[in-house]
């Protein structure tokens, strides 16, 4: 594909497309076209980086746009991340647009993480997606905030997860809807929770866990799952410092969980927030043998 410098006297009204592998040198080519567009977001550079390496970067209508006069009008973030990531990809190339066509250039609704997952059949779409990225999350970066641009768990990352496990993912998500009903913390929360502390659990063993934690009979004093169950609903608003997020919710169920597959290494059990320098707690494995 070639692109004058100069202006074209006539410019070519008729639009013409074709799929172009754009290089990082060609990106820069592309990116010197670029006259008036929108400022860059960082984060999404990046976002689109990480797919790029990550090997999930999928060809479709989404490409780079130039206007009868060769002036890049869309595409910045994509070339930029091609440029970041070091790697050519496959896409679709625009000649010819009017430059009127800019303002209206990706106004549409981005598509969610339940919007994704929709072709699955599952119900409860927001709590499935928020789940599972939640996962993810704890897997990859358990110490660090769950916010901001290194937080961002595409698309495709939490659809192909959902696939390696979609009966776990559904049964965490339907018993952290009952079980957050009877504890503190949210239903994404207890639902990761749940998924993460399954996943440490023989087949079976799980149901004492969560029938205590349901109805609370018959529990003694020492018992983790009363102790989790006392948890104030009302605990964020008693302190005026910090909000507890998702990461303090999650780690208090786990320590309780941990309390109750081993209270001997659990110690004095003390349910409160992550503090500053505080590591994520690990689920204990829960022996074959436990009863």
């Amino acid at each position: 594909m070639t692109i004058d410098d100069e202006e074209s006297e006539e410019p070519n009204e008729e639009l013409v497309s074709r799929i172009i592998k754009v290089t990082p040198e060609l990106a820069e080519i592309y990116l010197s076209k670029a006259t008036v567009n929108r400022r860059l977001n960082a984060g999404q550079v990046r976002t689109l980086m990480e797919t790029i390496i990550r090997g999930e970067w999928k060809l479709t209508h989404q490409g780079i746009a130039f206007d009868s006069n060769g002036t890049l009008l869309d595409g910045q973030h994509r070339l930029h991340a091609i440029i970041e990531a070091n790697t050519p990809v496959e896409m679709v190339v625009f000649e010819g647009l009017s430059k009127d066509v800019f303002s209206v250039l990706d106004t549409g609704k981005r598509r969610s993480a339940a919007d994704t997952l929709f072709s699955t059949g599952e119900k409860y779409l927001s709590q499935l997606s928020s789940t599972i990225r939640h996962v993810i999350l704890f897997n990859t970066m358990p110490n660090l905030p769950w916010r901001g641009a290194q937080a961002r768990v595409s698309n495709d990352q939490i659809l192909a997860a959902y696939n390696e496990d979609p009966d776990r993912y559904r049964e965490s998500v339907s018993i952290g809807r009952e079980l957050s009903k009877h504890l503190f913390a949210s239903w994404t929360a207890v639902s990761t929770a749940v998924f993460l502390t399954t996943e440490a659990a023989p087949a079976g063993e799980i149901e004492a866990w969560i029938s205590g934690l349901k109805s609370g009979a018959g529990l003694d004093s020492h018992d983790a799952r009363l102790a989790l169950r006392e948890v104030p609903k009302d605990i964020q608003k008693r302190s005026s410092k910090r909000k507890m997020n998702m990461r303090d919710q999650m780690a208090i169920y786990i320590k309780a969980w941990n309390a109750w597959v081993d209270p001997e290494k659990a110690g004095e059990l003390r349910l409160h927030r992550l503090k500053k320098t505080e590591k994520m707690p690990m689920p204990i494995k829960l022996p074959f043998e436990f009863k």
